[in-house]
């Protein structure tokens, strides 16, 4: 493997009870606690708590099985959403383990400590709370 750089543009945020919009294409998907006020209708992100890659983020999201670790996250009023953004099916891992590296979600273990791709470099833009915009990682 070879030194890379990858663009992503994260869309959303879903709420828990609109994840079925999420889009069924290949791709890095964020799980976020959050607070909607329904008055507003404004959401406000509140953590960062895992992050994972799929061929179909909607199929993978609506049957996920850590749906029960992310709930129990929750406090009082707030609310699981998610940001999708779009990654060829060969470079989704890389881009997945690049992103759990840098950020360290609570929820993710694997690749929390260790990357094991050549140097990477991420690009992010869009719907990206509590990412970074822009970073480079390299093999630990």
């Amino acid at each position: 493997m070879a030194e890379q750089s990858f663009d992503i543009n994260f869309r959303g945020y879903w709420r828990d009870s609109k994840k079925s919009s999420v889009p069924s294409k290949s791709g890095i998907y964020c799980v976020y606690r959050a607070v909607y006020d329904e008055n507003k209708e404004f959401l406000s992100l509140k953590e960062l708590i895992y992050i994972g890659e799929s061929e179909d983020v909607k199929g993978r999201l609506a049957n996920h099985e850590k749906l029960d670790v992310w709930s129990k996250r929750l406090k009082g009023e707030e609310v699981l959403c998610y940001s999708f953004g779009e990654v060829s099916p060969k470079d989704r891992v890389r881009c997945e383990a690049a992103l759990i590296f840098k950020h360290k979600p609570p929820v993710n273990t694997e690749y929390a400590e260790a990357f094991p791709h050549d140097k990477t470099s991420i690009s992010l833009e869009g719907r990206i709370g509590f990412l970074n915009e822009s970073f480079t990682v390299l093999r630990t």
